[in-house]
């Protein structure tokens, strides 16, 4: 039978004080809706740091609910708590050592089966659980139906059907919690038991373990634990007791080295009486909508197909819907913008003039209108990943990630980089094989990032106005089979060519649901926003401050002297100082291209566009020299400083810098003496 455990009764004093503000845990596997209730409940009051020593990310914000404060954190996704990896440790020793009020924990209605193993261990733990049932919908629409009441009386804990994308259920998740607090709902969890064949044995530990297990550890739970052979807890318990009850444990746990299996076993016996209970299945034979859908998007030629057309059509979207409105942008905003300032500041001092019209408009103004562009992809994107079909992508593309020593898994880190390289460099953290990660984060700089494929989509239709799109996806192409074969070179140090299975559950398909894309598209948009507002502005005054002093001229500024000393490396490309300068500033954010670029042809001081501008000094040789140059070039400081904090070494960002380095002014050139043989030299 299952363990019960006495939490709290009604009408007894409540668990915490109410002047005090409650602490709730938001625990749950990986896709399961977490991080959408978390984003919901604390808006944009969070904070986003690290924990402790660990380079897993820490989230932290506010919910207020019926005039009380609750403090949210958002425990890392996880499978199960055994410590077999950083997020497993974060989430297991917060909720033993931080003791939250309240554990919630999310878990998918359309995989109930296995999101319950988690909740398996969570009763284990010392604090009452509040399970919130995500997916309701999706699971309906599959044929799955699951009775909530039924579920909650079985498990003994409040729980709460939701749908977390459409913010229905949240509220009464978050009363649940506050009921449980104050002592109103009771939570007598029924935990699961270990195998009968292995209970006199727990028992036994238990009884050497008496008296002798420090908090916040409990005696049973340490005792599971060593069972399971847990390294953290059997190191721990070393300590604690003496040689003589630590010679009886060891005695014990050699005799019964299947301890685990038992453990696994009571716990996969709980979950097949829980599902039993609660749930109900499509009738035999019957065929879901997912299951129709993958007989094509995961066929092995079929579904290369469909990947390589929606990534396709995502590129054409975003070109052929925000090429024009970042025109309108930047004839209305920059230029515009640039006479009004002009016309108000008569009189004022020109460096002041100058600094606003040619540093702020010319430069941070003409970045500021790739917004349009960015807002398209994000949403683009948005809807590949709310649908569930990304992790098919990392089905279909694991066999041919092997040559590089990647598997499917890496894919999906990967990805997150056609938005921005930073955040594909610690999404490489869900990847717990050491040589695998390394791997992953050194390509991430080679995906092409949503501010490089602004800059790209600015300049293609400048040199090549009949086929943009196709020059587009030429490069992602060049660029993405770069990262294939710096991959292979590099899985010789990383991997020792050596060869990793690939599992990942596919989930069921979601209707994409507008609010959760436009959280998505919103939350990277002011990301880039705030760049803009920093690295980007201040990039761009210090680059027109530097193309007016000493003289006031750019022909003899600092600017024009850094610029000159690349003009031999320009010169094998067919640029001039100023795309050489204009490159070299995207190191500190790939949008600054477009930046410096406004600021050094001073699109502000006449009639004549960039893109006017641009074309009259360089050829199509050139510019599709410099596009190559611009989609390999070395990574961002943004990008630097991701690398530095997962790999907390410069070595091998130091290797990584230099290989793009060489490699993108090798294919510039080459590429240059090409187009020029083809006839692109006018």
């Amino acid at each position: 039978m299952e363990q019960a455990r006495r939490i709290s009764s009604p009408g007894e004093d409540p668990i915490v004080p109410e002047d005090r503000v409650i602490t709730v845990a938001l625990a749950g596997q990986p896709n399961a809706g977490k991080s959408t209730v978390f984003n919901v409940l604390t808006g944009l009051d969070q904070h986003v740091g690290n924990w402790p020593g660990k380079t897993v990310e820490k989230r932290e914000g506010i919910c207020r609910l019926n005039e009380k404060d609750l403090r949210i954190i958002d425990l890392p996704g996880t499978y199960a708590l055994s410590a077999a990896c950083a997020e497993e440790r974060v989430a297991r020793d917060f909720i033993l050592r931080e003791r939250p009020d309240v554990v919630v924990v999310i878990v998918d209605a359309t995989a109930l089966q296995r999101s319950l193993y988690l909740v398996a261990e969570l009763l284990w733990l010392p604090a009452p659980v509040v399970l919130g049932l995500n997916m309701m919908d999706v699971a309906e629409r599959h044929g799955v139906r699951i009775e909530p009441d039924v579920l909650q009386a079985a498990l003994g804990i409040p729980v709460v059907p939701m749908v977390a994308r459409r913010n229905q259920g949240i509220r009464e998740l978050m009363s649940a919690v506050q009921d449980v607090v104050r002592g109103v709902r009771p939570c007598v969890p029924r935990r699961p038991a270990i195998r009968q064949d292995h209970r006199r044995e727990l028992e036994s530990l238990c009884r050497v373990l008496t008296g002798q297990v420090p908090a916040p550890y409990a005696d049973e739970w340490v005792a599971l634990k060593l069972l399971e052979g847990d390294e953290e807890i059997t190191a721990l318990a070393g300590e604690w007791l003496s040689s003589e009850r630590w010679q009886a444990i060891e005695t014990i746990l050699a005799q019964h080295e299947d301890g685990v299996v038992a453990i696994a076993s009571g716990r996969y016996e709980w979950i097949g009486r829980m599902v039993r209970a609660a749930l109900v299945r499509p009738g035999a034979g019957q065929v879901t909508v997912t299951e129709k859908l993958d007989r094509v998007a995961t066929h092995p030629v079929l579904g290369l197909l469909v990947l390589l057309g929606l990534l396709g059509s995502l590129f054409w979207v975003t070109y052929a819907i925000g090429t024009p409105l970042q025109r309108w942008l930047d004839a209305s905003v920059v230029h515009a913008g640039a006479h009004q300032v002009r016309a108000a500041l008569v009189g004022r001092p020109a460096w002041v003039t100058g600094v606003l019209v040619g540093g702020v408009i010319g430069g941070a103004g003409t970045a500021l209108t790739l917004l349009p562009i960015l807002v398209i992809f994000f949403a683009a994107f948005g809807v590949l990943e709310d649908t569930g079909y990304m992790t098919r992508g990392a089905y279909v593309v694991d066999r041919f990630m092997h040559p590089i020593g990647l598997h499917g898994k890496s894919f999906l880190p990967l990805c997150l980089g056609f938005g921005c390289n930073v955040p594909a460099v610690f999404g490489a953290r869900t990847i717990g094989d050491g040589p695998q990660r390394l791997l992953t984060v050194l390509l991430a700089p080679l995906v092409p990032c949503s501010a490089r494929m602004a800059v790209i989509i600015v300049l293609a239709p400048v040199f090549f106005p009949d086929h943009p799109a196709v020059v587009v996806w030429g490069l992602v192409t060049l660029n993405l089979a770069v990262l294939a074969l710096m991959g292979r070179a590099l899985r010789r140090f990383a991997l020792g060519g050596k060869h990793l299975p690939f599992i990942m559950e596919l989930p069921l398909y979601h209707v994409p649901h507008a609010g959760s894309i436009a959280r998505s598209v919103w939350h990277r948009t002011l990301a880039f926003i705030r760049n803009a507002g920093i690295v980007i502005l201040a990039g761009a005054v210090i680059v027109w401050t530097l193309s007016t002093l000493p003289a006031g001229r750019i022909e003899s500024s600092y600017l024009a002297a850094l610029g000159r000393t690349m003009a031999p490396a320009g010169a094998l490309l067919g640029l001039d100082w100023r795309m050489m300068t204009a490159l070299l500033s995207s190191f500190v954010a790939k949008e600054n291209t477009i930046a410096t670029l406004g600021v050094l042809y001073d699109v502000t001081g006449g009639d004549r566009t960039l893109d006017e501008s641009i074309k009259g000094t360089l050829t199509p040789a050139a510019g599709l020299a410099m596009m190559v140059v611009q989609m390999l070039f070395i990574p961002c400081l943004a990008t630097v400083a991701a690398m530095r904090a997962e790999l907390r070494a410069w070595r091998w960002i130091v290797v990584e810098i230099v290989l793009l380095l060489v490699a993108s002014f090798a294919l510039g050139a080459l590429v240059y003496r090409v187009a020029l043989v083809l006839g692109l030299g006018a």
